[in-house]
């Protein structure tokens, strides 16, 4: 049984979340972060005042091997999270895209391989390393896009095609780790994840798009849409992937060495213009938005196959778009000076100053 964990990016969205249940659960977790992420710091005081006694923090970088070497000496298992995460920011730096997101994963793999404790190695990898998968054919009906066929989603049989830096290097550090698996016989296993999204989530224009779009909306400012707004995804709640880390450490001898496709589901899929109808119907009041051009690397659709895990490790999303959307508003009203550094109360400036 794994009771000490090591989480990079621990601070961020999904590493202070997983690390909030599994210090629930009673384990020991090393926080591993550089705390260059908005927010990382707040979700860093959130745990901390909570599990002073179970909880270390570490402020390092994954591009220092030494610093990467010494978080995970004692570490049962290491949960590798940081990462760059925008395709917009790997296009404009391309370097820094390649050393945090390919030469990071590779210190963390031989941080474990050199390691007595020879710690299992989870990786959070993205649907992006299937690419732009232009050999499908995309349909609109009602006002979306969709498969022509597939309508279970894209499974991991689906070959990989990197269509940006981004792509290229987290694509990289995922044939990376399930290499390491296979060749060094280590304990690894891949997250190839869709669109998280849920409450803590400090999204920005290029990455964490629902949470973007609601905190836009929350704040009653626009909101620009690269392309035509019916771009489809599948979105998972972040207690449901949560979820699916717990399963699958509790069964990491028997997945070792496999890549996993981890998003909603069919049952859970949302198209950009689906959700500012969402969010208006939430808020009750217009929510302006413009178009702009597609984005490098964008997908048209993409919608996980989840059956692989189900049957791997007995893991289903079970969050509704509904029900997880309005979670995540909750928690933002709630919240909304950690947003805007203004106590609550205080009304909107009339005049736009708030917004970009």
């Amino acid at each position: 049984m794994i009771d000490r964990f090591v989480i990079t990016g621990g601070a961020g969205f999904i590493g202070s979340h997983l690390a909030e249940r599994l210090l629930r659960e009673g384990a020991r977790v090393t926080i591993f972060d550089n705390f260059t992420r908005p927010g990382s710091e707040l979700n860093a005081a959130f745990l901390s005042d909570r599990f002073a006694g179970q909880l270390e923090i570490v402020k390092g970088d994954v591009r220092d091997f030494a610093a990467v070497q010494m978080a995970a000496e004692d570490a049962g298992a290491i949960v590798h999270l940081a990462a760059q995460v925008a395709v917009t920011t790997s296009v404009t730096k391309p370097r820094h895209d390649f050393e945090v997101n390919a030469l990071g994963t590779f210190n963390v793999l031989e941080a474990a391989r050199l390691s007595v404790n020879r710690p299992a190695v989870m990786y959070s990898s993205t649907n992006k390393v299937y690419g732009n998968m232009a050999d499908l054919t995309v349909v609109e009906r009602s006002g979306r896009y969709g498969y022509a066929d597939c309508p279970s989603g894209i499974d991991e049989d689906r070959p990989l095609h990197f269509c940006s830096p981004y792509g290229c290097s987290k694509g990289t550090g995922d044939q990376y780790v399930l290499d390491y698996g296979h060749v060094y016989g280590m304990r690894t296993a891949v997250f190839r994840q869709s669109c998280i999204y849920g409450p803590r989530q400090f999204g920005v224009e290029d990455q964490g798009w629902v949470a973007w779009f609601a905190i836009r909306a929350l704040q009653q400012c626009p909101v620009t849409i690269f392309g035509d707004g019916k771009q489809v995804r599948d979105v998972l709640f972040i207690g449901d992937l949560v979820e699916a880390y717990v399963k699958a450490l509790a069964n990491i001898d028997t997945i070792a060495g496999q890549a996993f496709n981890i998003g909603g589901g069919p049952a859970n899929t949302l198209s950009l213009l689906e959700l500012v109808a969402l969010l208006e119907r939430r808020f009750q009041r217009r929510f302006p938005h413009s178009f702009d051009e597609w984005r490098t690397g964008d997908q048209r659709v993409f919608i996980s196959n989840v059956s692989k895990a189900e049957k791997s490790f007995g893991w289903i999303p079970r969050t509704s778009v509904a029900d997880g959307v309005n979670k995540m508003v909750d928690w933002l009203i709630e919240n909304e000076a950690l947003l805007t550094g203004r106590r609550v109360e205080e009304p909107l400036a009339k005049d736009g100053s708030l917004c970009k």
